[in-house]
């Protein structure tokens, strides 16, 4: 039995309101917890590393890493109506003239903007960046293109930028499943039943916060990027849904259908 579990999520209010319950030890855990947070591509990179024994990442990069981690049912984001956005700093037009900042080669939000543009047979230069300074320089005007992802969905329009593209939408329209937005993964090497152990786990997390009286509270706020409640709110009601406590057999087809793609850069609907 491991001393102390390492586990890596996002600051996003989705990640701290599923997992709050388990890091503050309101949940029965097999061993003590220990988190880390970081943007999603650093999380990634992490667990391509081998770095962290259980992590929420991009749906995208399992694939990548499932010989070493196992996926688990909870703790994911997934669902309709909640995917990346593509957005420009000057219009609604895309221009393959423009490079296209994207949060991170490993992203969902990487893999369903190359499915879009293959679909629309654009093949612009692209370049990565931290999905919140990759906003900031949208806001400025720095870069013209850029895939949004986060609390952002919620504050374009405020912001004074103009939308190319709901990629999300995009992929529904497609191919009629979710979004594999994230999911949870863990180290095989710490076996089978601590792996289903910890599932459980997480769902006690996230059950004890769609229970309590306010969703939003200091813990979620103070990690936040944006200092909102009403935005915060919304981006948990968004991102955190049925298929969070348990993926079922929709969400994993809708991991196999982004994993064809992957592999293959072709896709239809299944």
């Amino acid at each position: 039995m491991k001393s102390t579990l390492l586990l890596g999520i996002s600051p996003c209010p989705n990640d701290t309101f599923i997992y709050q319950n388990l890091i503050e030890g309101r949940v029965k855990t097999p061993c003590p917890i220990s988190a880390e947070f970081a943007d999603v591509q650093t999380l990634n990179e992490k667990v391509l590393d081998g770095a962290l024994d259980m992590a929420k990442v991009s749906a995208a990069v399992f694939p990548l890493v499932k010989d070493r981690y196992r996926l688990l049912k909870s703790g994911g984001a997934m669902g309709y109506g909640c995917g990346p956005l593509l957005l420009s700093s000057v219009g609604e037009n895309f221009s393959d003239e423009f490079a296209v900042y994207l949060p991170g080669k490993q992203t969902t939000a990487a893999a369903l903007f190359n499915f879009w543009a293959k679909h629309k047979k654009y093949a612009p230069k692209i370049n990565y960046i931290r999905f919140d300074e990759l906003y900031r320089e949208l806001c400025s005007k720095k870069i013209i293109q850029g895939v949004t992802i986060h609390e952002h969905r919620f504050t374009w329009q405020r912001d004074g930028l103009h939308l190319i593209s709901d990629l999300g939408a995009f992929w529904e329209q497609e191919l009629k499943v979710p979004i594999p937005l994230g999911c949870t993964v863990i180290k095989k090497d710490l076996g089978e039943e601590f792996a289903y152990e910890m599932d459980l786990c997480v769902q006690k997390s996230l059950q004890l916060a769609w229970e309590r009286k306010e969703p939003v509270n200091e813990f979620i706020k103070k990690l936040a990027q944006i200092d909102d409640d009403a935005v915060i709110l919304q981006h948990i009601k968004m991102f955190v849904n049925g298929y969070s406590m348990n993926m079922g057999d929709e969400g994993e087809k809708a991991l196999q259908v982004l994993t064809a793609f992957l592999h293959s850069g072709n896709l239809s609907a299944p």
